[in-house]
């Protein structure tokens, strides 16, 4: 019998669509039948210096926390500048030791902090880099490999600045991790880039831009815009080609995960509940990818 190309696919739930993090999140995210959780360390303040907490937690619903975003408290973010890299290093060394390591992670998500003002430069692509590599050197040891997180509004936002710093980074420690509308609103295309650096995909991040945004090349919308009216959408809103993303990672055999990378729902702009939301991402994956993995 031919086996099936997505069974070691397997779906999870960003953090950020909570808020803080709490037991009843879990209970939700178990009910609605996926598998993980991907939190962000500045929403789940309460868990930090309690990791065996969350771990019991999770565990009692069966569900994993795949990684956990950096940032919060405690932790500097600041890859570039030359004063603050060495305690960006130590920090995210240490959450990777004390936190990530007690749940079996084998990745650490990171965001890059601001975007410098003005654009990124090549030196501050390289200065990220470095850090970077020094990082996932040091994290090696502990069986995790680092994976950036190209963002907008970030300083590696757009696909030139992607390309760059994979150039930079070395393989042997460095991974990425592709959020669809982050690319996507970035002026990039996501399926494109799953395909170039699929060698080294630590996992993925699926959400959706409005339609116009199918095929963007321009400026990436501003803070401003988002406030005014909200730049992420549900899948099968239209600005990504999921369809085409899910037949590629068929026909790799992706095994790994991918998280829905969902913002809290705007009600007045009517999207509902935080749990009306992820049914309605649901929905999309069951009805109309025909994904078999939840």
């Amino acid at each position: 019998m031919q086996q099936d190309p997505t069974s070691g696919i397997h779906f999870a739930i960003g953090g950020a669509i909570f808020g803080e993090l709490k037991p009843e999140h879990i209970e939700l995210i178990a009910q609605l039948g996926f598998h993980g959780i991907e939190p962000y360390r500045s929403l789940a303040t309460r868990y930090v210096d309690y990791p065996a907490e969350l771990k019991a937690l999770l565990d009692r619903h069966e569900i994993t926390l795949i990684t956990c975003s950096n940032g919060g408290p405690g932790q500097s973010t600041n890859f570039i500048d030359p004063a603050r890299r060495q305690q960006t290093i130590d920090d995210h060394v240490a959450f990777a030791r004390d936190f990530l390591t007690v749940f079996g992670c084998r990745y650490f998500k990171i965001n890059m902090g601001a975007r410098p003002p003005g654009g990124t430069s090549d030196a501050d692509i390289r200065a990220i880099a470095d850090t970077v590599n020094e990082i996932g050197r040091q994290t090696a040891d502990l069986g995790i490999r680092i994976a950036p997180h190209p963002h907008i509004w970030g300083p590696i936002e757009r696909p030139e600045e992607v390309r760059r710093l994979m150039e930079l980074t070395d393989a042997r420690y460095v991974d990425l991790i592709i959020d669809t509308a982050q690319i996507n609103l970035g002026g990039g295309d996501p399926r494109a880039m799953i395909a170039t650096y699929y060698d080294r995909l630590a996992a993925l991040h699926w959400k959706d831009t409005r339609p116009e945004y199918r095929g963007y090349t321009g400026p990436t919308p501003t803070t401003e815009q988002h406030q005014r009216q909200i730049l992420y959408k549900d899948l099968g809103a239209g600005g990504v080609d999921f369809p085409s993303i899910w037949s590629l990672l068929q026909e790799r055999g992706y095994q790994g995960w991918i998280t829905l990378d969902l913002d809290p729902p705007r009600p007045q702009e009517g999207e509902g509940t935080v749990e009306e939301k992820i049914l309605i991402n649901r929905h999309y994956l069951l009805d109309t990818l025909r994904v078999p993995c939840l």
